[in-house]
């Protein structure tokens, strides 16, 4: 497998922000494979532990 044909770029949001900055992306990027994910079932994320937010983060890649 050829890595470099498979890459994408992940955006993790933790509200719906993320939309803008994929937005964005998509236009400067547009032949990029861009992922979003957002991770509304949890919000807000400004009062959890870093801890927290990486095994949210390693649940999602999984």
């Amino acid at each position: 497998m050829d890595n470099k044909t498979n890459r994408a770029i992940g955006v993790f949001d933790s509200g719906i922000g993320g939309l803008t900055v994929v937005r964005a992306l998509m236009e400067r990027l547009p032949f990029e494979n861009i992922i979003y994910f957002g991770d509304t079932a949890r919000v807000p994320y400004g009062i959890k532990s870093v801890e927290t937010i990486n095994r949210y983060a390693m649940q999602i890649t999984e």
